[in-house]
């Protein structure tokens, strides 16, 4: 082509060609001209004739590609050309207000180039591309005074995007970050994009440390701090909600980056932090505006005051004189919120527990910087609090306005009280600190009192709550197996609460908990929280071993009936999800109870026999026919309180106690249950997950004795569970999306699990069934795979509970029952490898090594299948013909090995690879029976590189399988274990040499 005699329209033909255009012959050709056009003496005067005179965007951009590439090529032109480009590149998107933004960004990524290639080159002494920011400043300004320059629209994601990349992609060049910097907060103030170049902010912030040298570092800080200020000090902006919550994760990533000793050498330190304080302040003030940004700056002051203890620097932090007004500032916001809450029926930040318990676990270190200042302001609030709700208590108006905002108050006082408390583990403390806890604690101890002396007509939820979060951060405190006495903090319980050790606390902790779930019973989260304070304190044998001689203790280990804990009921009135609870209760009363019991089966049938009534009551209901629904409930009930019981006896003793307790009487109930009512899971999951707490040999408490024939009985129920629930289930036909998991997945899912238990748990001697002709364990496997063929390949990986279930049960089954595997039907044994297949390349390490585990074990049987081939003795003839199937398989299907190999190879040489000894394993026994696939595998990705970088790929290869023998032996795999290792870096450093090309994940995936 003759470029230099085509017309524009001839030019703008080409631009369609090249852009828009789906004849592949004529995009090659226009790709052919665009090479012409660059290289042509004309390639200025056509590029100015189409951005002046084109009619279209892609003559625009046609024009802008052409630019970037000439000033990009290795010979540069001279410097006055490129100035000259980059002024008339400004001044055209000045002048044309309603470009494309992807013209706009291909002309500005122009500008760009032109300075990083330009940055170290000197013209008459200076260094002439540098003076972009003042360019672009002087080039915005003029739009903004109203000059003749016409501005685009600023507030397109088009122009201002890549006016910041423009300032991003020069941080990497020397000596250009204050230019950034301040180019950042020119764009943030004269520009609608504050946001964005606040993100960019954030960006610098977070630059890795290693790239600087001290003092380079020291003042790459410096200028992140002078731009705090200067966004501080004209604060504008930062009324819109996004440009807000931007700054406060630039002030966190200061902290996370940049340690305080470095912050404090900043010249512009103090007054930084002072307006830091008063921003935080401010925003504390104004707690209903963007709450979720506040996480970043308590965030910042928790990490500020937390390293206070490691400065060595002799410049002053100043966090002594501002910390204490965070958290005055925090106190005080939050009590006058309340009334604001309840006087407008505004949503009560107290509701969100999960926002409250992040910003107060960050709170709980700030408030212990000085903390005799928080200490003060808490105690005088909580008592002028306290005496207010008395007078309302007493009080006959009864105005309930005034006693929720007194309600209120004193739940967020609760709270902060156990928030300083807690933070004594965080931050540096004396005795003096301790006696202050003690000053605040005691005044809730008093308040536990007041309202447990009122229930149950003086009660109130929030108030409750909070106090569960005292006592629970006093308990990580003060309570514990690892924990000293500490006097101090006793001084003042003693003289008020004749509190006078950890003893006495427990007392009163655990009378609480009886309190709460004696009155509490329709309350579930206070139910649910209490049961969980419970729980915690059953963790420890220290702590078990005090809390046994506890009389509250021993009633609830005698009495834990409806009758004394409502919420143990089956009334209609409590929800069927409120029962979830209740395997924590038993899960912890368990514990207590195992202390003392040793071989006491008295002992334990008598905590059973609450239980025992309830399974009777179920048996004569269900032989008599009547009330099904009091049934359904009750085994609910049972089924939880069973599992809680089940996953706290951790040894055989006790275990087989639970079994004997259980088999044969009850476990038939609920296999009837299962069969009744397999359509609602709400029913079935507890029953399940019952069943598959059985099946766990933890602690290998299933180990029974030799003479016991408990674990195949155990087995048998299990394996008349599955079958039956899984025959079931089946009858269900399809299900809607929505409906699907919590129907069917979530209970296969289950079942998996169980039956993975009892096949890896060493407990059952599976060859004994096919020895008697028992047929239970057949039976399991087959309602294993009418389950498994039930499920489609994408809900396997989509629902990640069924996941991680399936791969491990098959990976039991690949190592332990290939006989079983080998005899399924092909398209069975289809569906298993694709899942294989499929689950190698998935993001969980959990699924992925299981499915390469389960893969190597499938490969290992099928080498040595093909090694022994030649010499068949009798007795291994099953053996053989079961190896000989998997052979054949594999001969008809000979894709699905290779899919494999290529998903591993494309895993090791182009993804991050997170579990690479696991992808190793089988890996060498596939390239071990499919030599010519991997040759050819290797062929195509080294032909797929340019020829300089062939060679070096090839010697990869070679080295890969230097020294690895044709066997699969232990120390052949190890040896190649290792190669692979040095193969994955080699390829990496090999690949990113010598510029980038097109990824050829897809010549090895085809």
């Amino acid at each position: 082509m003759a470029l230099h005699f085509q017309s524009l329209a001839e030019l703008e033909v080409l631009c369609t060609h090249l852009y828009i255009g789906t004849d592949l012959t004529q995009r090659i050709e226009a790709e052919k001209a665009l090479l012409e056009l660059i290289d042509s003496p004309e390639c200025l005067s056509k590029c100015q004739l189409l951005l002046e005179q084109g009619t279209t965007s892609y003559a625009q951009l046609l024009a802008a590609t052409c630019l970037s590439k000439l000033i990009s090529r290795v010979s540069p032109l001279p410097i006055e050309q490129r100035i000259d480009i980059r002024n008339y590149i400004l001044n055209y998107v000045a002048s044309q207000p309603k470009l494309a933004p992807f013209v706009i960004q291909a002309l500005i990524q122009v500008i760009a180039k032109i300075t990083k290639l330009g940055w170290f080159e000197v013209q008459k002494d200076q260094f002439v591309f540098r003076e972009i920011i003042a360019d672009v400043k002087k080039f915005l300004q003029s739009g903004e005074s109203g000059q003749p320059c016409l501005v685009p629209d600023l507030s397109g994601n088009g122009f201002s995007f890549s006016l910041l990349r423009t300032m991003y992609g020069l941080y990497y060049v020397e000596g250009t970050v204050e230019h950034c910097i301040i180019g950042v907060i020119i764009l943030s103030e004269l520009t609608q994009e504050m946001n964005l170049a606040l993100s960019c902010l954030v960006q610098f912030a977070s630059t890795r440390r290693s790239l600087f040298s001290s003092p380079e570092r020291a003042k790459y800080l410096g200028n992140l701090i002078k731009g705090v200020k200067r966004i501080l000090e004209n604060p504008q902006g930062l009324s819109n909600p996004g440009n807000y919550h931007e700054f406060c994760r630039f002030l966190a990533r200061l902290k996370t980056n940049y340690q305080l000793g470095e912050l404090v050498m900043v010249k512009e330190y103090p007054e930084v932090i002072r307006l830091i304080a008063n921003f935080t302040i401010t925003s504390l003030q104004h707690w209903e505006f963007a709450p979720n940004s506040v996480h970043y700056l308590l965030t910042l002051w928790q990490r500020m005051v937390a390293s206070v203890p490691f400065v060595k620097s002799t410049e002053p932090h100043l966090l002594d004189t501002y910390a204490p007004e965070i958290t005055k500032a925090f106190i005080t916001s939050r009590l006058e919120s309340v009334a604001i809450v309840v006087r407008d029926s505004l949503d009560d930040p107290l509701d969100d527990t999960a926002t409250v318990f992040q910003q107060l676990e960050q709170l709980c270190t700030v408030s212990r910087c000085e903390y005799e200042k928080t200490c003060t302001l808490l105690v005088q609030l909580f008592d002028q609090n306290a005496q207010n709700y008395q007078k309302l208590l007493h009080s006959t108006s009864g105005i309930t306005v005034d006693m929720a905002i007194q309600e209120g108050r004193l739940a967020w006082l609760v709270y902060l009280v156990g928030t300083v408390v807690g933070g004594r583990l965080t931050y540096t403390s004396t005795d003096e600190h301790d006696a202050m806890d003690g000053e605040l604690s005691c005044r809730v101890f008093q308040l536990i009192s007041l309202m447990d002396t009122g229930l149950p007509q003086c009660s109130n939820e929030k108030i409750e709550l909070a106090i569960l979060w005292f006592l629970d951060q006093f308990r990580k405190t003060y309570v514990g197996d690892q924990l000293q006495r500490t006097s101090k903090v006793y001084a003042r319980m003693s003289e008020v609460l004749g509190i006078t050790d950890d003893n006495h606390v427990l007392e009163t902790f655990m009378t609480k908990i009886v309190t709460n779930l004696k009155y509490w019973g329709r309350c579930e989260p206070v139910i649910s929280r209490t049961l969980q304070f419970l729980n915690d304190l059953s963790v420890g044998y220290i702590l078990l071993k005090k809390l046994v001689k506890i009389d509250a203790v021993k009633f609830m280990l005698k009495n834990h009936t409806s009758e004394h804990f409502p919420f143990l009921g089956i009334s209609d009135s409590y929800s069927l999800s409120d029962f979830r609870c209740r395997t924590t209760f038993y899960t912890a009363l368990t514990r207590l109870l195992m202390v003392d019991l040793g071989e006491d089966e008295d002992e334990f049938e008598n905590f059973m026999l609450p239980l025992t009534v309830s399974f009777e009551t179920v048996l004569q209901i269900f032989n008599n026919n009547f009330k099904q629904e009091d049934v359904k409930r009750m085994l609910i009930g049972l089924a939880r309180d069973l599992r809680g019981i089940a996953f706290a006896l951790n040894t055989k003793t006790s275990y087989t106690m639970l079994f004997d307790w259980m088999y044969p009487t009850y476990i038939p109930i609920l296999q009837r249950a299962v069969e009744q009512w397999y359509g609602e899971p709400a029913c079935t999951t507890p029953i399940l997950k019952l069943m598959a707490e059985l099946m766990q040999n933890r602690s290998q408490r299933l180990n029974f004795d030799v003479s016991s024939p408990n674990g195949i009985l155990l087995f048998r129920e299990a394996s008349k569970m599955i079958c039956t629930y899984g025959n079931q289930i089946l009858s269900l036909g399809s299900l809607s999306k929505d409906r699907i998991y919590p129907m069917k997945l979530k209970g296969i899912s289950i079942c998996y699990s169980a039956l993975k238990s009892a096949l890896c748990g060493n407990y059952v001697s599976f060859g004994v069934f096919k020895l008697y002709g028992d047929n239970h364990f057949d039976n399991v496997l087959q309602a294993f795979v009418k389950m498994l063929l039930s499920v489609s390949h994408s809900d396997l990986l989509q629902y990640r509970k069924l996941s991680q279930s399936y791969y491990p049960l098959l990976e039991c089954l690949t190592q332990d029952h290939m006989t079983f595997v080998t005899n399924l039907e092909p398209p069975v044994l289809l569906y298993i490898l694709t899942s294989i297949s499929e689950g190698l390349s998935t993001l969980d390490t959990v699924v992925s090594s299981s499915c390469c585990t389960s893969l190597d074990y499938i490969v290992t049987y099928l080498f040595k299948h093909i090694a022994k081939e030649g010499r068949k003795p009798l007795r291994c003839r099953e053996a053989a013909q079961a190896g000989q199937r998997l052979l054949h398989f594999m001969q008809q299907n000979p894709e699905v090995l290779q899919q494999m190999m290529s998903v591993l190879m494309n895993t090791i040489v182009f993804e991050d690879c997170r579990n690479q000894w696991s992808v190793s394993r089988p890996l060498l026994g596939l390239i071990l029976l499919n030599k010519k696939y991997f040759s050819e595998l290797r062929a195509s990705l080294i032909n797929s590189q340019p020829l300089p970088r062939q060679e070096v790929l090839a010697q990869c290869f070679r080295n890969l399988m230097e020294g690895v023998e044709q066997n699969l032996s232990v120390k052949n795999r190890d040896r190649f274990t290792q190669n692979l290792s040095v193969f994955r870096r080699d390829m990496a450093e090999a690949l990113r040499s010598d510029g980038s090309t097109e990824p050829c994940s897809l010549d090895m995936m085809s």
